[in-house]
């Protein structure tokens, strides 16, 4: 294709509606469950590991950190809370809207092992998780 070719951007938008169309299927056809309430969006997770932790990163735009509840159950992270919608919302034109609202879980499959000390803070929207390994101590 040539430079500066329609169809480079055609192509692009058309990814991101395809993304985009993904994404909404999976908030809107989710089974409810009988009394509980369902989580209805899961964010985006990194995962690193280094010889002394694993680190998770969760993109939480708009999501107040200290509100999401952070459990490992069988070798699995659960992350889970809510993002809720912006006042404004109720009297804004909306002319995109492409962040998730409303209650999210996200599980994550854990490296094989033991950990220990545990730690959660925010870094640049994304809340941060580090699970130190049993037996290995922080570096100062």
């Amino acid at each position: 294709m040539a430079k500066g070719d329609p169809r480079d951007w055609m192509w692009a938008e058309a990814l991101q509606m395809l993304a985009q169309a993904e994404r909404m299927h999976h908030q809107v056809f989710r089974p409810q469950t009988a009394g509980r309430l369902r989580a209805s969006w899961e964010p985006p997770v990194d995962v690193l590991e280094t010889e002394r932790e694993v680190l998770i990163l969760a993109a939480l735009p708009g999501v107040d950190v200290r509100q999401v509840e952070a459990v490992i159950e069988n070798g699995t992270l659960v992350l889970s809370g809510e993002r809720t919608v912006p006042a404004e919302l109720r009297t804004a034109k909306i002319h995109r809207m492409e962040l998730p609202q409303g209650r999210f879980e996200r599980r994550i499959d854990l490296p094989p092992g033991r950990y220990g000390e545990v730690r959660r803070f925010e870094v640049n929207g994304c809340l941060a998780v580090t699970l130190a390994k049993a037996g290995m101590r922080r570096q100062p």
